[in-house]
């Protein structure tokens, strides 16, 4: 062995047996504990807040030089209250001891730290309880260069931690508790560090809360300031959204935070939760004060049914068992204070498909605001089924109940266009509806639709912040195709022509059946230039006749049909009835008028008219002159009886039968008390009165007879 060799040994050997001295004498004479004070003196001066170690203090020297703390605590900033900013109970670091006096490396051991509290606060200017702790950037450049060497940490282990964000500039507070982390190893050449961990959180005042486990590669960047993520997941369990727990996942490639700006930037991001699958393009947004990021998002297809399921909101039973079963979403979404504003949606709901604007509040006190477009929906799949509106009993039908437990909580403002909707068997085009509903009350106004070439425009409000309901409608019609209507309505195609009209009417309860029998208000309707087929009117009134007078019943036309070129009626509406006493029809050949009663709930109707034949009339051709005659100087009774959507239109046989009876017994009194007809003389005319003495006998007036005939009765009672 050479010289220098051998002296090169000799002095490490030296070197090893000074620093184990060294250790020994430290261990036998020197108590770090007594310099407790000192040390909290001098981070106070450094930090400027009150630092304070109350725990032990242990030091080790070789071959590593590792310290020990106890409990210890670091005060807040001023103006940020008493709590402390930051404490835990126990931390232990340890640098390799000839690494570092050797070659100027830092090898750090692994770093550990139990229940640490840290307390974050933004004040209401914005400011952060952290400010005053964040180095000078040159100040942290020097360092770091003065440092020459290499930098590695083996790793990190953080057990127990709560760490609580409050924002009094929003009203924010979130919680990350029982946190247990672990890091591995990191180095001044910026490789990734594996991290995992796992923690509870919760988050206030939405009421959110959750544990999850995370799993990310962190690299920093400390001249740059910055932190990178590496790929990032989160999964686990989350409580507050729906009535049972939930799972969550997140995911992104990656999340960089510049700690200089408050500037945070994340790569595009995969969230499932409520078994929704949600993909987001985030822009970088600040991380200072409150969090408001925007966002371009798609939503896959999900199901509302098995949404409410989770929601434990009972899923309604539709006349399509297939509508509710798919809701696919894209948007642009901003985070307001308040609100998160949705623009550029497009909503396919099953087969239709929605675009527009939305806005949906961050807090129960908020409201829904709207703005949409739609191509095509077919309300009657949503509706209930059939079998399920007709199950109570023999012919009873479910009551349609008012959705007030929906309605009071409910706040929201906004239009609706829709290009065709389809509802009741109708097909209305071009639809606008507005929609405003605060404090129990809801009020659908205006909507507007064509229909059946006709327009339609209504105002409906319910009233449910009360314990009963209250319905308000003032609906109107114009110029709508009356045989579309009746076979979208009724299923019926009996009549044609054209229908305007309208009702404003008002009904209490909390189900349509009692509204129904509680409506009260006004009605009216007229019909133009149409038909109603089943029913020939001029025929039923010459069959009448024929069986009144005993001759033979004539022909029928086939088919029957009835023209009019107008039919109207206005009528005032008490407990579901409507009472008209203005009914008037006009047909080719006569003038119908009287008054009757619609019974809303039952659909049906009950009408007296009373029928007048125009004056010889050119429209009928098939009746005798002796027909005209009679009918053309009679008042004909009618009777309509049945279901509004197919009613009976016959004469009043009754009436005819009593005005026959008492014409007759009029003649038979005439001729009993006057003394009977004049004998007709010979060689005269039947019915061919014969002057007496040579002058003209004078056929007496109709009133002159009638004042004979009252003496007469008069002479008779006496």
């Amino acid at each position: 062995m050479s010289r220098p060799i051998k002296f090169l040994a000799w002095l490490l050997a030296t070197l090893a047996a000074i620093f184990a001295l060294a250790a020994v004498f430290l261990f036998l004479f020197f108590d770090p504990n007594d310099f407790r004070e000192e040390i909290a003196a001098a981070a106070s001066k450094e930090t400027g807040r009150d630092f304070t170690i109350d725990g032990d203090v242990s030091l080790a020297i070789f071959p590593w030089l590792a310290i020990e703390v106890g409990h210890t605590s670091l005060g807040n900033a001023p103006g940020f209250g008493d709590q402390p900013f930051a404490e835990f109970d126990r931390a232990k670091l340890s640098i390799q001891l000839l690494p570092m006096l050797l070659r100027r490396e830092i090898a750090v051991g692994t770093a550990e730290l139990e229940t640490l509290e840290l307390n974050l606060q933004v004040d209401a200017r914005g400011h952060g309880n952290w400010d005053d702790l964040i180095a000078d950037k040159d100040a942290g450049d020097e360092a770091a260069g003065a440092s020459g060497g290499r930098f590695e940490v083996s790793g990190v282990n953080v057990s127990d931690t709560t760490i609580t964000y409050t924002d009094q500039q929003s009203g924010e507070t979130y919680v990350l508790s029982e946190m247990d982390m672990r890091l591995g190893r990191v180095s001044a050449s910026g490789q990734p560090v594996p991290a995992s961990g796992s923690f509870l959180f919760d988050m206030q005042p939405d009421g959110i809360s959750g544990e999850l486990k995370l799993d990310t590669e962190l690299a920093f960047d400390l001249s740059k300031g910055l932190v990178l993520f590496d790929g990032l997941s989160l999964e686990g369990v989350i409580e507050g959204i729906a009535t049972s727990p939930t799972r969550l996942r997140f995911e992104t490639d990656g999340i960089e935070v510049q700690t200089d700006k408050k500037l945070l930037t994340m790569q595009p991001l995969e969230l499932t939760l409520l078994g929704i699958d949600i993909k987001a393009d985030v822009e970088p947004f600040s991380y200072q004060g409150a969090i408001r990021p925007n966002a371009a998002i798609q939503i896959d297809a999900f199901s509302p049914r098995s949404l409410m399921h989770l929601l434990d909101v009972e899923a309604p039973e539709t006349a399509d068992p297939g509508a509710l079963s798919s809701v696919i979403v894209d948007a642009d979404a901003a985070v307001r204070e308040k609100s998160i504003e949705l623009s550029g949606v497009t909503i396919k709901l099953d087969d239709t498909t929605f675009k527009g604007a939305l806005t949906v509040p961050r807090s129960s006190s908020g409201g829904y605001r709207f703005d949409l477009s739609a191509d095509r929906i077919d309300l009657d799949r949503y509706m209930a089924p059939v079998d399920t509106a007709s199950q109570a009993g023999a012919g009873e039908s479910v009551p349609t109940e008012i959705p007030a437990d929906l309605i009071r909580p409910l706040n929201a403002r906004g239009n609706l266009r829709v290009a065709t909707a389809l509802m009741g068997g109708m097909q209305f085009e071009n639809v606008v509806l507005g929609l405003n509903t605060a404090n129990g009350r809801m009020r659908i106004h205006p909507v507007t639709a064509n229909l059946f070439g006709g327009s339609y425009s209504g105002d409906v409000g319910i009233d449910a912040a009360g314990d009963t309901a209250i319905l308000s409608v003032d609906e109107k019609i114009q110029d709508v195709d009356l045989a579309e209507l009746a076979k979208a309505m009724f299923g019926q195609e009996n009549i044609t022509g054209s229908i305007s009209g309208g009702f404003k009417l008002t009904g209490r309860g909390n189900d349509m059946a009692v509204i129904q029998r509680s409506l009260d208000g006004t009605m009216s309707f007229q019909l133009n230039d149409g038909s109603y087929e089943g029913t020939d009117i001029w025929y039923e009134l010459r069959r009448a006749r024929a069986l009144i007078k005993g001759g033979e019943a004539p022909r029928p036309e086939l088919p029957p049909r009835t023209k009019f070129s107008t039919v109207s009626a206005t009528g005032v509406v008490r407990d579901g009835v409507m009472r008209n006493d203005d009914l008037f029809a006009e047909l080719p050949y006569m003038q119908l008028s009287g008054s009757g009663d619609v019974d809303l709930v039952s659909a049906t109707i009950d009408y007296d008219l009373t029928a007048r034949v125009l004056e010889r009339p050119e429209s009928l051709t098939n009746a005798t002159a002796e027909e005209l005659d009679e009918f053309t100087e009679a008042v004909i009774p009618l009777k309509i009886t049945g279901s509004v959507s197919s009613p009976s239109v016959k004469p009043d046989v009754g009436k005819l039968l009593r005005k026959r009876v008492e014409e007759e017994i009029k003649d038979r009194l005439f001729d009993k008390l006057l003394g009977g007809r004049k004998e007709e003389p010979a060689g005269a005319e039947p019915g061919e009165e014969q002057p007496a003495d040579g002058e003209p006998d004078e056929e007496p007036a109709e009133e002159d007879l009638e004042d004979q005939l009252k003496d007469k009765l008069k002479d008779l009672f006496d």
